[in-house]
């Protein structure tokens, strides 16, 4: 089968793309390799999904990209630099190549920034996920997975989180961008007939993860001495979701979504399993064998308190099925962390 997958060098897409390839599928991959963090990043993830180990050595962002592209090329991966917001850009590739499946992974992601940057947000997520829509609807191409996100359920006070929860009170731009693309969705899928699956993932974790976010965050400032920025009273709580069970959650979707027609569904991917900051942080110092230099900050605005996944459906429909705890889903983290 011939997957686009948008964002396929972030940290999700990356192992996915990785993991689509070792089945013998192809990965056209669209990545715009954007300043959010380190371009470089990028580029490590890259060259581990498509199993390159040789030194790579950086001059500067335009030619390094070049020199990505020309290596990664082959008769099953096709890797290009494009911004979705760009439709003629994305055309091109749509024509290209012959697309069974689009797994759209790609955009600006962090609930803070988008209190800052919301109408970038608003292009990135909402327009280019629109651009992605009308060039399957050009392109008569049917199936479509999308990532939403468990920010969608905002300060939602019933727990844990279904699907059928009320979600029209999100917090952040950023939710409601995803709340967005939702809603939009179904209109595609109602006026074009694009089977479509939308997967609220909850808090991923794991090998790769953005280095911005808490995890990566608190291991590396802990392992180097420096303070971390402790928000709250550490009873805020997520439902860690490690990255190979995100992983199995999209490729079950997959293989549902192209053995079904007339579909529309939402479905969350998490661990059921909720985690405390104080837990979390417990979880890292242990595996490190070091404690925090806490610096104590009010609660962010944007920031929930609690999430938690009702993951029957998930169960249910697609057989997915978590098995990474996570206090062992830590564990691997610190260890590809320390020798990374």
């Amino acid at each position: 089968m011939n997957y686009l997958v948008t964002g396929g060098s972030g940290f999700i897409g990356s192992h996915l793309t990785e993991q689509l390839l070792k089945e013998g599928h192809s990965v056209i991959n669209v990545d715009n390799f954007d300043d959010f963090y380190n371009y470089q990043i990028k580029i490590q993830n890259t060259l581990g999904a498509i199993r390159y180990f040789s030194d790579f050595e950086y001059s500067d962002k335009e030619k390094d990209l070049k020199k990505l592209i020309f290596l990664s090329e082959s008769e099953n991966y096709n890797l290009y630099n494009q911004d979705i917001r760009d439709k003629k850009g994305l055309e091109e590739i749509f024509r290209a190549h012959s697309i069974d499946t689009v797994i759209h992974l790609a955009a600006l992601a962090g609930v803070r920034p988008s209190i800052e940057r919301p109408l970038e947000y608003e292009e990135v997520n909402v327009r280019g996920t629109m651009n992605l829509w009308e060039l399957c609807r050009d392109f008569n191409i049917t199936k479509f997975i999308c990532a939403s996100s468990s920010s969608v359920y905002g300060n939602n006070e019933k727990v844990p989180f279904t699907e059928t929860d009320n979600v029209d009170r999100p917090i952040s731009p950023y939710a409601a961008t995803k709340r967005c693309g939702e809603i939009l969705g179904h209109v595609y899928h109602e006026l074009y007939k694009i089977d479509m699956i939308q997967l609220r993932f909850f808090t991923v974790y794991g090998p790769r993860q953005r280095p911005d976010l808490a995890i990566h965050k608190f291991t590396r400032l802990i392992s180097g001495n420096h303070e971390i920025p402790f928000y709250g009273d550490g009873t805020t709580a997520r439902d860690y979701t490690y990255i190979d069970d995100i992983i199995d959650g999209i490729l079950k979707s997959i293989r549902y979504l192209e053995n079904n027609s007339g579909v529309y569904e939402i479905i969350n991917l998490g661990e059921s399993e909720v985690i405390t900051l104080n837990e979390m942080l417990a979880a890292i110092e242990d595996a490190l064998g070091k404690s925090a230099i806490r610096k104590n900050l009010p609660m962010q605005p944007g920031d929930v308190l609690k999430t938690n996944a009702d993951i029957t459906k998930a169960r249910t429909l697609i057989g997915y099925k978590p098995d990474t705890n996570f206090q062992n889903g830590i564990k691997k983290f610190v260890e590809w962390f320390l020798r990374k």
